[in-house]
């Protein structure tokens, strides 16, 4: 059986997917094109913070690192709503002990990193960029933009983990005949700010918490950092009237934040001058298939890149390892047939999150400071805990659970539908805790 195993990205998911490569004995080359992140200055709010929930820990505890990132990790039991008054209403996740945990995304790519290198023996090479892959021979063809030394690694194996604009995908799999291939951005972009500590150390905002302060057409989010900041990230259409276009000067920066999200401009009164401390980024949703040819391998981003609005990014991409090396197990050596069965399997519930995270965009920025809203949301937990095997609420689902993304939508729009018809009834308010309404709940599903 051949060992020798070529992984392109030394990301989160390339990291991860070393240690199970490692672990079922093959030897793991990774081929990044960065320099080692672990000798730059990681700033938090580099890039939008990442939640880690029930499928990421499945995939982290499975070969038994989960612990090292819990480390750094920090609890947030649910969201907290700042209307334009600066009330704030606070909405649990889950049932009580639940929580997702924010990661700052540079700090837990170092330590995953690491624990390629530690636990999964990987060596890992910086500066190397793809510039082609031969799909059938398993061979990578590399350049390095320091020297511009071309090289060339032939391996049994080969995982694009190289993210939403993979060059393996783009410079081999995409010119296949019959491969799809749809790159979508949406119209909203997002900018991020960091929310410095308090003097003393301390948090200008509960850190257990996922903060939003919901406007409509666009929102302003914020999770905690280890060091007592937050990353904090605006998301708002990129043309038209309040948007990033109009956005032009400090001044500008300055009154709209006022305006718009008060309590956080008091927190803040600087946030015009640090406007340009971070790019305006743009989101995609990339959709591709299929997700394997001869000897290669999509995973994560390169196979299935989502927006952020589920916190699901980094979560798939993990459940896309332990995924694969159940089936793994299930077949051997045989790599025709894992890859086969990898990718019908997986591709559903990639496009299934996409979905998802784009309709959770429309919940948080439209509706989560809605009292009709929240009142739906009560009268679900209502349900779940009367009759937990019948009714799990779509956020649930998806978050605390290893139901399928596929079936979590299917089940999740059922009873979005449901729920619809139940919200509409003149005087919910009131009834919405009876029996007549619990009964007709279910009798619906």
């Amino acid at each position: 059986m051949g060992k020798e195993v070529t992984i392109v990205g030394a990301g989160l998911v390339g990291s991860l997917w070393s240690v199970y490569m490692s672990k079922a004995g093959y030897k793991v080359k990774i081929f990044e094109r960065r320099p080692d992140i672990r000798q730059a200055n990681i700033s938090a709010g580099k890039s939008i913070n990442l939640a880690l929930s029930d499928r990421g820990w499945k995939a982290l505890d499975k070969v038994g690192v989960g612990d090292q990132i819990r480390e750094i990790a920090i609890p947030m039991t649910g969201r907290i709503m700042h209307d334009l008054e600066g009330k704030l209403t606070a909405q649990p996740y889950g049932k009580e002990g639940q929580a997702i945990y924010s990661v700052s995304r540079g700090g837990v790519n170092a330590k995953m990193m690491e624990i390629a290198e530690n636990i999964g023996g990987a060596e890992i090479f910086y500066n190397e960029h793809c510039v082609d892959v031969d799909l059938e021979n398993g061979i990578t063809y590399l350049k390095n933009s320091e020297t511009g030394i071309e090289t060339q690694v032939k391996s049994d194996l080969i995982f694009a983990c190289d993210g939403a604009f993979s060059a393996v995908r783009y410079k081999s799999m995409q010119k296949l005949d019959k491969f799809n291939y749809e790159q979508r951005f949406i119209e909203d972009g997002y900018r991020e700010l960091l929310l410095p500590a308090n003097e003393d150390g301390s948090y200008k905002l509960d850190k257990n918490a996922l903060h939003i302060w919901p406007r409509g057409r666009f929102m302003l989010i914020a999770l905690a950092n280890e060091n007592g900041s937050f990353t904090c990230t605006l998301f708002m259409p990129s043309k038209g009237e309040n948007s990033f276009e109009a956005l032009t000067s400090k001044e500008k920066v300055n009154i709209f934040f006022k305006e718009t999200f008060p309590d956080f401009y008091e927190m803040m009164p600087s946030v015009g001058a640090a406007w340009g401390d971070h790019p305006l980024s743009s989101l995609a949703i990339i959709r591709c298939y299929p997700w394997t040819s001869g000897k290669v391998a999509l995973m994560g981003d390169a196979a299935h890149a989502t927006v952020p609005f589920y916190g699901q990014g980094m979560n798939s991409g993990f459940e896309d390892c332990s995924v694969l090396a159940e089936i793994m197990d299930k077949h051997g050596d045989d790599w025709d047939a894992i890859f086969e069965e990898y990718q019908i399997l997986r591709k559903p519930d990639g496009d299934a999150i996409q979905d998802l995270s784009i309709h959770n965009y429309h919940v948080m920025r439209d509706y989560v400071g809605d009292p009709k809203f929240l009142l739906q949301k009560k009268i679900e937990a209502k349900i779940n805990a009367a009759h937990p095997d019948k009714w799990m609420p779509l956020y649930s689902q998806v978050t605390f659970s290893h139901i399928r993304y596929s079936e979590a939508l299917k089940v999740g729009m059922r009873q979005e539908a449901i729920m619809k018809e139940v919200m509409d009834k003149p005087n919910i308010e009131s009834i919405w805790d009876s029996t007549e309404i619990e009964e007709e709940i279910l009798e619906r599903l």
